[in-house]
């Protein structure tokens, strides 16, 4: 099948970038339907103007997308300045559904999917959300919980001041996205930015999202052990180096959803993670670390290469966390080149994300990569 459409633009003018995006696509093919758009957050108060402007150059096309605070664009990563890039595909008519936003009405985005689900027989979400509204994450977790989807993938909003969303049209505030059934061919893989320190430990007391023990042990004492004894000296020294990581029950490739440590109480020896905890809950700690997320990077788009085969790539979304990109592989763009250099060359677009969404769960300092082949 056609690779499809790509096109960039740098500017603060909706019609000019919408130009300069119009004159890089030579030939809009008449079956063009489904567009994918991201632009970085300086572009958020002028993202209603562009859409305008799409929609009346090509109004065959619906839009899905949102801003971040970097944007890849192709195999660049775009910062601090604006810029959108858009990607535009070709699907059969009844292959995909646009999710319009859903604030506040978590059930009815349930429902819609779970009618999705029962009359396609397969559902893969692409998804962006809201990180300002603080029911995302549950809404996530119940849509996990309810299994009325086979994949969701996407991820939250990073902007410094507003979290537009595209999703037919302009929105904000929850959760929107587009989902395929079968008639796409989809494959999908996530990888990790943070590596695992010391055993898994159990929770056997908590209260909301504060660890008392763990292995019957003070936290803040287990903590101190797993991180070692120079960091323990200073706790100071721990914040955006040291995290909490959940294992994922069940999972046979031991998955784990990366989680900030929020505080620490030294005289009760507690400490307080950015996730709900339960007693038998499973918890380790994890440091960011750049050689082990290139590492593992390489071993996820190797995964791809065995599955892909010889078979085209007609175009990529990459969501990354903003944790990563130039602050863990380099100012060169080089997390991109690195899935050039292992995929080959396709159209691909994306953002660096305030968190983000592979199989339905919410993960930080991950990238998600998904490939329409």
């Amino acid at each position: 099948m056609q690779q499809f459409l790509f096109a960039s633009a740098q500017g603060n003018d909706a019609a000019t970038l919408v130009g300069d995006c119009m004159e890089q696509i030579a030939e809009l093919p008449a079956e063009a339907n489904l567009g994918f758009l991201y632009a970085t957050d300086q572009l958020a108060d002028q993202l209603q103007a562009i859409l305008t402007r799409l929609q009346h150059e090509i109004p065959a096309v619906q839009w899905v997308g949102t801003v971040g605070m970097g944007i890849c664009s192709n195999f660049k990563e775009i910062y601090d300045r604006p810029a959108l890039a858009l990607m535009i595909g070709c699907f059969a008519r009844d292959s995909f559904r646009i999710l319009p936003n859903f604030a506040g009405d978590p059930a009815a985005l349930a429902q819609e999917l779970a009618d999705w689900h029962r009359n396609q027989g397969f559902s893969f979400a692409l998804l962006h959300g809201d990180p300002s509204n603080p029911q995302t994450a549950s809404w996530l977790d119940g849509l996990a919980d309810a299994e009325t989807f086979d994949f969701i993938n996407g991820g939250l909003t990073s902007s410094g001041s507003s979290n537009p969303q595209l999703a037919g049209g302009l929105t904000s505030g929850g959760i929107s996205g587009v989902l395929f059934n079968e008639q796409v061919a989809i494959s999908t893989d996530h990888t990790q930015g943070c590596s695992p320190i010391g055993p898994v430990h159990q929770v056997t007391r908590a209260e909301r999202n504060i660890a008392f023990t763990l292995d019957q042990r003070p936290a803040l004492e287990v903590m101190k052990q797993d991180v070692g004894e120079v960091l323990a000296k200073d706790l100071s020294r721990l914040g955006g180096y040291i995290f909490a990581a959940l294992p994922i029950a069940e999972s046979d490739t031991g998955d784990y959803l990366v989680r900030q440590l929020l505080g620490f109480d030294p005289e009760r020896q507690l400490v307080a993670v950015g996730d709900m905890l339960e007693k038998q809950d499973r918890l380790m700690f994890c440091r960011r670390d750049g050689n082990t997320a290139q590492e593992d990077m390489q071993r996820m788009l190797e995964r791809f290469s065995r599955r892909t085969g010889e078979r085209q790539i007609r175009g990529g979304i990459y969501i990354s966390c903003l944790g990563r990109g130039r602050y863990q592989f380099g100012e060169n763009s080089e997390e991109l080149e690195m899935i050039r250099q292992q995929l080959g060359d396709f159209p691909l677009v994306g953002f660096f994300a305030n968190g983000e969404i592979y199989n339905g769960r919410l993960y930080g300092y991950t990238g998600v990569l998904t490939l329409f082949l």
